[in-house]
C-alpha cells in the first residue's frame, strides 16, 4: 500500500535551516507529482509546495518563495524539502503528499522554530 513517512524535522534557531525527507513506496514514485504542506496549531492545513514527476516543474506558496526549495529523487524515492532562514511562523508539522486517486498523507515531521 502506499506510505509516506517523513523525517528531518527538528527543533532551530531563527535564521536556520533544515532539510526535510519523504521516503515513498507502494506505487511508481516517479509517476506521481508529489507535494509538501504544513499545519500549525489551530490553524489549517496549507500547501507548501508541489513538484511534478520528472521534477522539472515546481509550485511554491508565493510566501514562501525564495526560503524553502522543492527536490525529488527518483531512484531513492525520496523527496525533499530545504527550508532556509526558518522564521517562529514557520512552526508547524509538515507533512508530504503524492497525488494519487484521493490523495495520501504521510504522519508528518514537527518543525518548531525557536530562539
Amino acid at each position: 500500500q502506499v506510505q509516506l513517512v517523513e523525517s528531518g524535522g527538528g527543533v532551530v534557531q531563527p535564521g536556520g535551516s533544515l532539510r526535510l525527507s519523504c521516503a515513498a513506496s507502494g506505487f511508481t514514485f516517479s509517476d506521481i507529482t508529489l507535494g509538501w504542506h504544513r499545519q500549525a496549531p489551530e490553524k489549517a492545513r496549507e500547501l507548501v509546495a508541489y513538484i511534478s514527476n520528472a521534477g522539472v516543474s515546481t509550485n511554491f506558496a508565493n510566501s514562501l518563495k525564495g526560503r524553502f526549495t522543492i527536490s525529488r529523487d527518483n531512484a531513492k524515492n525520496t523527496v525533499y524539502l530545504q527550508l532556509n532562514n526558518l522564521k517562529p511562523e514557520d512552526t508547524a508539522t509538515y507533512y508530504c503528499s503524492a497525488l494519487i486517486g484521493p490523495g495520501y498523507w504521510g504522519q508528518g515531521t514537527q518543525v518548531t522554530v525557536s530562539s
